[in-house]
């Protein structure tokens, strides 16, 4: 089974892809973290990245097509990525949702790398993540014709915003097994007992 996540910024969705990989013991791929890594190697920020990304396909086809290929090539193991649902249609699809100040006071409470290094503020991080989500959503319409958050194209929607990371896990770990009782053909784990 590969286990795709997505979501809004500050949804958890980091936190969650290591705790299942852990949990389940397969490997975890996370798909900002080549991007971040490849804004980088050009001397670029992450949103001058996604900036330039409207206009040139390239920075998304590398890792894309990454992505197809762990699909095609590999199972079981945990995906983060926002496209990793459209290039791993087979994919147990889960899109975690966050009303988007709680998003903001994550990533600011978390100091994580965001667009830019010098936010401070709650403000400022709101901003970031909407001009993001802009970038993110043009570029994925414009290339493969979707919407990357719009939770019609997933299997599950978790809203994050009122729960704990445990908690998220507790529920996305439900699912999983669920899931996996169903590729083996029991519907109902009691029901077999």
């Amino acid at each position: 089974m590969i286990i795709s996540l997505s979501g809004n910024q500050g949804s958890g969705k980091s936190v969650l892809a290591e705790k299942l990989a852990n949990a389940l013991g397969w490997p975890r791929y996370y798909m900002g973290g080549l991007r971040r890594e490849a804004a980088a190697n050009r001397g670029l920020t992450l949103a001058e990245y996604n900036k330039l990304g409207e206009t040139d396909p390239v920075t998304d086809l590398e890792v894309d097509q990454y992505q197809k290929k762990l699909g095609e090539t590999e199972d079981n193991f945990i995906i983060e990525g926002r496209t990793s649902w459209y290039f791993i249609p087979h994919s147990l699809k889960i899109f975690l949702k966050v009303d988007e100040i709680e998003g903001a006071r994550r990533i600011l409470l978390a100091k994580r790398e965001g667009e830019d290094d010098k936010m401070s503020t709650l403000d400022e991080v709101l901003a970031s993540t909407r001009r993001r989500q802009l970038s993110d959503q043009k570029r994925y319409l414009n290339y493969f014709n979707i919407d990357a958050y719009n939770s019609d194209n997933f299997d599950y929607l978790v809203d994050t915003t009122n729960l704990t990371p445990e908690e998220v896990f507790d529920q996305v770990y439900e699912i999983i097994n669920k899931e996996l009782l169903k590729k083996v053909g029991i519907d109902n784990l009691n029901s077999k007992l």
